[in-house]
């Protein structure tokens, strides 16, 4: 009998040996197809992988540059750049899901939101606005929604610094998620911005920038952000793909280089105290818009310029740059003829008379009619300047526009101001364009009325360069904005200047000299600009604006160019505003230029003593209205005897849908009281409210914008 354990044991092996050659079998197999698409790849497909690879290594990506700082005259950033971060969360990512829905940290997620960055403003003020955009709302919508149906980058918070990023992360429900980068569902993307820590404080002047949408790139597209943005933007560099053990990975070849900072010559309290006037004005006399420039003297350096317009909403705001547009001048044109007629000896005297009868359609309504050259000035006869250019320029009335353009009228001054217009000055021709005879009468009416500034069109800071040029001694100095550029390795290039004599010292002295009749003379047209703390010197001059091709007589723009003071000159200033017929240079433009000569004698900024202070502290101490601040509380704290209280005219006003009157009361009372009622609020001075662009009783719309006038 055959045992049985022996025919196991070979029925075992028999199975082991046909295991072994199945495995053996596809391992070979496996081999062969691992060395059959080896060599498809390395000689048949080789050309392909080789020109695929040589493509990838060859592909290069921009580095952006960093963008220059703008900054002012003291060294204060204007604009400069902002790393930022939008912080989001991933309501798909697994340890949301492993979490669960524990509402109770989810509402007190909400609450936090609510509270530090709610999704609109003022949203506790109202009850419907709360239901509707609260964060309980949101995220209770998002959490119920199927898990693979919710978004995957709910934004919580935009433009936020890292701080805030962290402040978030430890919100109740978000604190619970431990770990780092995409170990957690709270993460932040990283964003450049560009912030002008002034706000709208000389906004066309400093300029704006946008991002291009096909190239991601930001440039400037108005002001110095734009005239400048070849030195601002910098040098974009260059990273290549390369090889490298680990992988493909990025090479920078070449490393961007970082724009210019551009340090301007806008000083920050000047700049504040010119909007602050021109602001005033304009709102005082119900003008379409304004524009006024401060300009140093001897260096031709701007330091404020302000454009202010009436908005759409009934307020005023920074708008077109019109300091740089070209419009008629006016009588402001008339010191600038006279300087040529004392450098062509058409007068040789202020005491030179000159018939001031009617002429070239012209009549002057001023007696005597036969006047001196400080007379002429002093109440701007259109006849009497027309009358001495004639003198010399009645044969040839081209050569008017030729002896302009000798003295670099219309040679573009650069300023570093986007936008900027040449005048438009047409030079007398006996034939026009298509060669049609022009007569001399045509010419000469012509030429008497550009004399006295009609008939052209010139940028108000063309004009002020030339006053300014009076004002110096007859050296014309370029007016410009940009000081200096600072590179990135800190070297700091000043730019070079360019002057010109235009006249000589003795004759922009005689035109000084009538020049001032115009405010300090006894028929002067500026008389109201007088003030005895500082002697403002100057010219007035008005023009109705064309509209569709004809003059609109139901406006006017006034204008009054000088400077101060008289007897050492040390700023040139203009200002030019658009207001109904009826008003005058003399009390808009022209108390512009004044109030900024007081306010710089008052704070010692005219080579003077300042009073400022012993003038504050002469009177008695003001108290302005106040929702937290008793006034008794304070002036016992502040161990003050005598005080005046202003007492505030909001109190009790519960009307939410009307602009209250918070003339009277301190800055944050002020903004509190109106930010209730959904208003925005620009501020403008320090102290206490006295003037509001909006009048009390006006309904409140959404996007509703009001700026504040404080004084001390």
């Amino acid at each position: 009998m055959t045992p049985r354990p022996k025919q196991k044991n070979n029925t075992n092996k028999t199975h082991i040996l046909t295991r072994y050659g199945i495995i053996t079998v596809l391992f070979f197999l496996f081999s062969a197809a691992l060395v059959v698409k080896l060599f498809d790849t390395t000689v048949i497909e080789a050309p392909a992988w080789n020109e695929r690879a040589h493509k990838e290594l060859s592909r290069t990506s921009v580095i952006a540059p960093e963008r220059g700082n703008i900054l002012a005259s003291n060294g204060n950033i204007l604009a400069c750049n902002l790393k930022v971060y939008d912080i989001k969360i991933d309501l798909r990512h697994n340890k949301v899901k492993d979490a669960g829905l524990p509402w109770a940290k989810i509402d007190s997620l909400a609450d936090s939101l609510d509270y530090h960055y709610p999704r609109v403003r003022n949203l506790d003020q109202h009850p419907d606005t709360f239901k509707k955009y609260s964060w309980h709302t949101r995220l209770k919508k998002e959490f119920e929604k199927d898990f693979e149906k919710r978004p995957r980058a709910l934004r919580l918070a935009q433009k936020k610094t890292i701080e805030d990023f962290e402040k978030i992360r430890n919100f109740p429900y978000l604190k619970d998620f431990k770990g780092k980068g995409t170990r957690i569902p709270v993460y932040k993307e990283e964003k450049n911005v560009r912030i002008y820590p002034y706000g709208r404080m000389a906004y066309r002047s400093i300029g704006r920038v946008n991002e291009n949408s096909e190239t991601g790139e930001f440039h400037g597209y108005s002001g110095l952000e734009k005239d400048l943005d070849t030195l601002l933007y910098g040098k974009p560099g260059e990273a290549k793909k390369v090889a490298l053990t680990s992988g493909i990975s990025n090479w920078v070849s070449q490393a961007a280089v970082r724009g210019f900072d551009i340090h301007t010559t806008i000083d920050i309290d000047l700049q504040d105290m010119l909007e602050q006037e021109l602001l005033n004005i304009c709102a005082q006399s119900g003008a379409e818009w304004g524009t006024a420039i401060l300009m140093e003297v001897a260096t031709g350096e701007i330091k404020a310029i302000s454009n202010i317009e009436l908005l759409d909403n009934g307020t005023y705001g920074e708008a077109l740059n019109r300091a740089v547009q070209a419009f008629e001048p006016g009588s402001v044109m008339k010191p600038i003829s006279l300087m040529i007629a004392f450098e062509d000896g058409l007068v040789k005297s202020v005491n030179d008379i000159v018939d001031c009868s009617p002429f070239q359609k012209t009549t002057d309504p001023h007696a005597p009619s036969v006047k001196t050259m400080k007379q002429v000035i002093e109440m701007s006869s259109n006849t009497g300047i027309s009358r001495v250019i004639f003198r010399k320029y009645a044969a040839d009335p081209s050569k008017f526009y030729d002896r302009l353009a000798s003295i670099g009228f219309f040679e573009p001054i650069n300023s570093g101001i986007a936008g900027e217009c040449l005048p438009r000055v047409r030079k007398l021709l006996p034939k026009d364009s298509r060669g049609n005879n022009i007569t001399m009468t045509a010419r000469h009416l012509d030429l008497a009325r550009q004399a006295y500034g009609y008939n052209t069109e010139i940028p108000p800071l063309y004009t002020l360069s030339f006053y300014n040029a009076i004002a110096n001694g007859g050296k014309y100095v370029r007016p410009h904005l940009v000081r200096s550029l600072i590179s990135e390795d800190g070297r700091d290039s000043i730019l070079p200047i360019n002057s010109r004599q235009i006249c000589s010292p003795e004759n922009a002295r005689r035109v000084r000299e009538c020049i001032r009749e115009v405010v300090w003379g006894e028929h002067g047209t500026a008389r109201a600009v007088r003030d005895d703390r500082v002697e403002v010197v100057g010219k007035t001059g008005t023009a109705f604006p064309v509209e569709n091709g004809v003059y609109n007589r139901a406006k006017r723009r006034y204008a009054f160019a000088g400077f101060f003071p008289y007897d050492q000159p040390r700023y040139s200033c203009m200002a030019l505003v658009l207001g109904p017929a009826g008003g005058s240079a003399n009390r808009t433009s022209g108390q512009v230029v004044k109030n900024m000569a007081v306010k710089m004698y008052a704070r010692g900024m005219l080579n003077n003593a300042s009073t400022y202070t012993n003038e504050r502290s002469s009177s008695v101490p003001v108290i302005a209205a106040s929702s937290k601040v008793s006034a008794n509380e304070l002036s016992k704290a502040l161990g003050i005897n005598k005080a005046k209280r202003v007492k505030g005219n909001a109190d009790g006003d519960n009307n939410h849908s009307l602009i209250p009157n918070v003339i009277g009361y301190d800055a944050p009372t002020a903004v509190k009281i109106l930010e209730r009622r959904g208003v925005d609020v620009i501020i403008r001075g320090s102290g206490r409210v006295v003037s509001q662009s909006i009048a009390q009783g006006t309904k409140v719309s959404p996007g509703t914008k009001i700026i504040l006038s404080l004084r001390v």
